[in-house]
């Protein structure tokens, strides 16, 4: 893929760091609704809130994360499978953006629904969601900042029809 220029891979990074850094606000803001409807706050106002938190902000910048950060690692030197870090951030991601998408936001959205008729049992899960989430999210920092690992192998293409003796004597 055609690698971009500098100014528009800052640009790129840049739109990376804000929409990362508003999903994990918004991450935080349901997770804080979340511990006060657990320690006695109004159902009836916490869990709509929180379902349009979750609807408006939550899982829209789940998704525009997910695009700019592909859309950086295809048009950067990282590549989106060269270093092992960067595709373990892809699969953190990705696994985060569909359970956002297929579980929280439904959930958020019943939440916001019933109010205070909410089951206590769901009350913990939109404690418990957003608190995995972030913990997630900070692991997908540190490997951005330290980027272990180095680079994934790259396969070698063999000769057919050649041994290992035969292609050593071929580079002497």
């Amino acid at each position: 893929m055609r690698r971009i220029p500098p100014t528009a891979r800052k640009a790129l990074l840049t739109l990376h760091l804000v929409t990362s850094l508003g999903w994990l606000g918004a991450d935080l803001t349901l997770l804080t609704l979340g511990v006060a409807a657990q320690r006695g706050a109004d159902p009836a106002v916490v869990y709509p809130v929180a379902a349009l938190v979750g609807t408006v902000l939550f899982a829209p910048l789940s998704v525009l994360v997910w695009l700019v950060g592909v859309a950086s690692a295809l048009l950067t030197p990282w590549g989106l499978l060269r270093y092992r870090w960067v595709l373990v951030k892809l699969v953190i991601t990705t696994v985060m953006v569909g359970l956002v998408l297929f579980l929280l936001t439904p959930n958020l959205r019943h939440a916001g629904a019933l109010g205070a008729a909410l089951p206590a049992r769901d009350r913990a899960d939109l404690v418990i969601a957003p608190a995995v989430s972030t913990s997630l999210m900070i692991i997908a920092t540190v490997l951005s900042t330290y980027k272990p690992w180095g680079r994934r192998p790259a396969a070698r293409p063999t000769v057919a029809g050649r041994t290992g003796h035969d292609r050593a004597a071929t580079r002497i």
